[in-house]
């Protein structure tokens, strides 16, 4: 495939509200990684002293996510980085892998990753304290559990199955319920 531009992967809030100009959008997936809401933020979901969960991707040879791959025109790629590094400066660093394009071929694809051990990483928490996390959680951008279900609901629309994500929105519909 002809390359006329960088493409950007999305597997979080870049899917739903990407912020950014793009020439083309695409349904991709990517192998080898989960989605997991193992990531502290205290600048966008949460606060300093009360940080919500957001999605990172982590290390799992056997699995496959469905995301968003942008591709972003080459005059605007690196002000669009740039404004993406701030946006994901709470632990995410770019990396490039590759990504199966729906309807084409796999290409290299920019993607941020916060892994593990960095200053915001929130570890292996249970099930039931990322839940209660996230139902409490809210932040300059708004309430984390709206983060959660605009996510879910994303990947709804993809044709997505991601037990992870929609346990964690089940658990949460009940938590509000009560």
């Amino acid at each position: 495939m002809k390359s006329d531009g960088l493409w950007l992967f999305g597997y979080g809030s870049v899917i739903y509200r990407p912020g950014f100009d793009f020439v083309e959008r695409r349904t991709a997936t990517l192998r080898g990684w989960a989605r997991r809401f193992s990531q502290k933020s205290d600048d966008h979901r949460g606060t300093p002293e009360f940080p919500g969960r957001v999605v990172t991707l982590v290390p799992e040879p056997s699995s496959h996510l469905k995301g968003v791959a942008f591709r972003l025109d080459p005059a605007s790629a690196p002000s669009t980085l740039l404004a993406l590094d701030h946006r994901e400066k709470a632990g995410y660093e770019r990396t490039i892998v590759d990504v199966t394009l729906e309807g084409g071929p796999i290409t290299s694809a920019t993607v941020y990753i916060a892994h593990r051990g960095n200053d915001w990483d929130a570890g292996h928490e249970s099930h039931d304290a990322i839940v209660a996390t996230i139902v409490r959680a809210r932040g300059p951008s708004g309430t984390n559990v709206e983060y959660l279900f605009r996510l879910a609901d994303a990947l709804r629309s993809l044709g997505a199955h991601d037990p992870h994500v929609f346990a964690l929105e089940a658990a949460a519909r009940v938590a509000l319920n009560r």
